[in-house]
């Protein structure tokens, strides 16, 4: 009987391979810029929240390493007390926005989604659980092979589940819409193209799909599926079916010959948006890791002021006028394991060359990405300049001149290893595995320098005395 039963199983489960399949997204067929996840209808009705700064924190990748060290930044935050109009506040109160990518998503969604319960929680149920070794067993154990063998689903799906099971409880996007915390945006890397695509309903407009339906687990899954390590997360692309209405900052960048500058990554990002609304050509879109695109999730960010500053009338569609500020935390979670390969003659092996072939240009990418948003800070601040200089050529007064002259300012602040003085201390963060499992202390260490690196930073600092004082 016991063997007859296991024949009975073996081919159920054979029939089952044949026939595994992943979630499919469900299509919208008219768009609705009112409804769904979205920041600008999010943001504004936060409360208690100074509306004059947009706050926006920026995970990166790198498992575990990544999610505790991100994680360590909340918690600081956290710790931070403010006043902002008369009342006493964390600066936690204050973040509107988090991107994550890959680990660095992990503490985005699953602060999103908890809120406070996160920093009772979080520990126990994702960060200090070896969460590589439960996924190397549970894919290597053939009674779990039917759910990612033989159809569209991967293993990405099947830690997707694990996922939820841990952390995320079957929440999805529509669970976040009345939480008062930031708007969480996890990011995926499209396999055919490098475009980024941000599990917002913005971006899912293109595919003509309701976010409202999908699992937070599923947007962690993607955001954190590296490249021949995990499987692809695929979506169905409904895009060019839902009436998509192009944003009005389009009509500005579209035509090459009359842009101005700086328009061009806005320009590229409307190449992409087109590429995402063929449907009939690319009826299914593949995502991998987001830090293939934006190891640090940053490029949204640039490409967003881009987009401001090529239409004003986008801007206020946005009710970006109230915004005198912007506040940009890169959180970092680089490694830099040592090496002594220029001791020896002989090269390193294929495996690690191919490694360092594409970790060095993610890392050299995010380096840029951020000094650009720093150069871009001191363009805005110079502009701001120009235009009361001239106010004050036309006759206007010092005062007069300050207050025709609409304030928005950029302040970037990089958090990263590279902020450790001690040299010895930083190459001990810099060479911890990029892996979903790590000591118990490596975490603890993890959270404690990210609030160090915090308190003793210049332009932190500057961020929480001027909330005393907002720029009219």
């Amino acid at each position: 009987m016991g063997i007859a039963r296991l024949i009975v199983s073996v081919s159920v489960a054979m029939l089952l391979v044949a026939c595994a399949s992943r979630p499919i997204n469900v299509p919208i067929t008219q768009v609705d810029p009112q409804s769904g996840y979205r920041p600008y209808l999010l943001l504004p009705e936060r409360k208690n929240n100074d509306l004059t700064t947009l706050m926006i924190l920026s995970f990166s990748g790198g498992g575990t390493r990544a999610a505790a060290f991100s994680y360590g930044m909340l918690e600081e935050l956290r710790r931070t007390e403010i006043v902002v109009q008369g009342e006493h506040r964390r600066l936690i109160d204050e973040v509107d926005i988090i991107t994550g990518v890959s680990g660095g998503s992990f503490t985005a969604l699953a602060y999103a989604l908890y809120g406070e319960r996160l920093f009772s929680e979080y520990e126990t149920r994702f960060l200090k659980r070896d969460v590589e070794g439960a996924l190397i067993a549970r894919m290597i154990n053939p009674f779990n092979w039917w759910k990612f063998i033989g159809g569209s689903a991967g293993r990405s799906e099947l830690a997707a589940e694990y996922y939820d099971e841990i952390l995320f409880e079957g929440a999805t996007f529509a669970d976040l819409l009345d939480k008062p915390g930031p708007v969480a945006l996890a990011t995926g890397t499209d396999l055919s193209s490098g475009s980024r695509l941000i599990f917002f309903q913005n971006d899912f407009d293109l595919l003509c799909s309701d976010l409202n339906k999908v699992r937070l687990s599923r947007a962690a899954a993607t955001s954190s599926a590296v490249p021949v390590v995990l499987s692809p997360v695929t979506f169905n692309n409904y895009g060019g079916t839902c009436n998509f209405q192009y944003p009005l900052w389009v009509k500005e960048v579209s035509d090459p010959e009359t842009r101005a500058r700086p328009s061009g990554r806005a320009y590229q990002r409307y190449r992409e948006m087109q590429n995402f609304q063929n449907s009939k050509d690319r009826p299914y879109i593949h995502l991998v890791d987001g830090g293939v695109s934006d190891n640090i999730g940053v490029r949204a960010a640039l490409e967003f002021l881009e987009e401001l500053e090529a239409s004003s009338a986008y801007a206020e569609q946005l009710r970006f006028g109230d915004i005198r500020r912007i506040v940009l935390m890169v959180v970092d979670s680089k490694s830099a394991p040592h090496t002594d390969w220029d001791k020896r003659e002989t090269p390193p092996g294929f495996v690690t060359q191919l490694l360092q072939s594409t970790s060095v240009p993610i890392e050299k990418y995010s380096f840029e990405t951020v000094e650009i948003m720093k150069d871009m800070a001191e363009v805005m601040l110079w502009k701001r300049q120009l235009k009361v200089a001239q106010a004050r050529l036309a006759g206007s007064s010092e005062s007069q001149a300050e207050a025709s002259v609409p304030t928005l300012s950029l302040k970037v602040i990089a958090v990263s290893f590279d902020e450790i003085d001690d040299p010895v201390e930083r190459a001990y963060f810099m060479e911890l595995p990029t892996s979903f499992v790590l000591e118990p202390e490596e975490i603890d260490k993890l959270r404690n320098v990210a609030g160090q690196i915090l308190r003793e930073s210049n332009d932190y600092a500057d961020v929480v005395r001027s909330f005393n004082v907002i720029p009219q």
